[in-house]
């Protein structure tokens, strides 16, 4: 048992966390090592504008999630018609991690991942600036 409990305790512990490092390393970086990123630059992003001219890009990493309960039975009459009873609850959120930079003259001047929706974020060599080079997504060496 006691070994049980030791063992969960390390797998959580090397659970995926956001480092600070990693948030560091984009202090003052050009936005063009953003704008090439090759995993930012796979998601949806979001832009605003602040009044003092720092520029918002939220990276949006995140999935739509549903889940129901209940009972339902179904019946199949033909290709094209179905028959449905019972009864069926579903809840839907949207999980994600929010990757904001906040930029302002060609330069970025902080990177906060912030989750939402039951999300959490995690940074590792692969969300840094220059990290990434020489691997492929999984941090695999190429």
């Amino acid at each position: 048992m006691k070994r049980t409990i030791f063992v969960c305790l390390m797998i959580l512990s090397g659970c995926a966390t956001v480092r600070q490092e990693d948030l560091d390393a984009w202090t003052n970086q050009p936005v063009s090592k953003l704008d090439t990123h090759p995993l930012f630059s796979l998601m949806p992003v979001e832009v605003r504008q602040l009044p003092d001219g720092t520029t918002v890009r939220n990276y949006v990493n995140g999935v739509d999630m549903s889940r129901c309960k209940g009972g339902s039975y179904a019946s199949s009459y033909s290709p094209n018609t179905l028959a449905v009873s019972g009864n069926a609850t579903c809840f839907s959120s949207f999980a994600a991690c929010n990757n904001t930079f906040y930029i302002k003259n060609g330069r970025v001047l902080r990177y906060l991942p912030v989750g939402s929706g039951g999300a959490y974020c995690y940074t590792d060599e692969r969300t840094t600036p220059d990290g990434w080079r020489g691997k492929n997504l999984n941090g695999v060496v190429m």
